[in-house]
């Protein structure tokens, strides 16, 4: 599905050549966007949608860097405006859980890196891109959540759930300080999303049968289920929703 309202518009995805960013990279490029795709290490895929992206005449650049570190996130903004000349559209798409580690084995250290990964990530990238957004009298900001965010996640990922449901928060807090500036910001919390790198990582074959065994309408979620709500998000810059999380979970929880 081609989304027109898209079509040269200027957008930033973290974490956009891998997985669920890989996918909503793509929808975007297909809906006639200008991208700039982040990577921390897939620098092949990221090439390789660079070139999806100018075969159909379109700006594209790929822009490596590590989100936690305050130069790499402001250099990413930069080399944005100075390749795209604007930013209407922000995917904070970066995070991990990293590995499962129970309270009782949680290291300070790696207590910091997965919120470090998961959150001040976000909040660098979003405050560098925050006044380029404003210079537009419509903006939006679309925040990759998760449901473990809503119901506190498997046992083992205590830090990563809390990342992630501090950007519920995190989306509601900044939709009311950027909706003066014309920048509306919202958030998904997908579920199960087989076919990814954080699954087929973290969790095991019996695992997903499990979950997929409880969910309402039997199946797993893909990549694709969630890019086409972060699009449907991210279109609605010039709309009346923000503040809002959209669940993609195949209603295995609701509020």
């Amino acid at each position: 599905m081609i989304n027109n309202k898209l079509k040269g518009k200027n957008i930033l995805i973290t974490a956009g050549a891998q997985g669920i960013g890989e996918a909503i990279t793509r929808r975007f490029i297909d809906s006639g966007a200008n991208v700039v795709i982040h990577y921390f290490s897939s620098a092949d895929t990221a090439n390789e949608l660079v070139q999806y992206a100018t075969e159909k005449g379109l700006k594209a650049a790929a822009v490596k860097g590590d989100l936690t570190i305050e130069p790499d996130a402001n250099a990413l903004v930069s080399e944005t405006i100075a390749k795209l000349g604007g930013l209407d559209i922000l995917i904070n798409n970066a995070g991990s859980l990293v590995a499962r580690k129970m309270l009782n084995e949680m290291e300070t250290d790696f207590w910091h890196k997965v919120m470090d990964i998961n959150l001040t990530s976000m909040m660098l990238v979003t405050r560098a891109a925050a006044p380029y957004l404003a210079i537009n009298s419509n903006s939006s900001i679309v925040n990759l959540a998760s449901l473990a965010g809503r119901k506190g996640g498997h046992p083992g990922s205590l830090v990563y759930s809390t990342s992630k449901g501090a950007i519920l928060t995190f989306t509601r807090a900044l939709s009311t300080e950027l909706g003066g500036q014309g920048t509306r910001v919202n958030a998904v919390a997908p579920g199960l999303i087989l076919g990814t790198s954080f699954h087929n990582t973290h969790t095991t074959k019996e695992s997903a049968a499990a979950t997929t065994a409880g969910i309402p309408i039997q199946r797993a979620g893909n990549a694709d289920d969630v890019a086409r709500v972060v699009l449907y998000l991210a279109s609605e810059y010039d709309g009346f929703i923000t503040g809002a999380t959209l669940d993609i979970n195949g209603g295995v929880y609701n509020m």
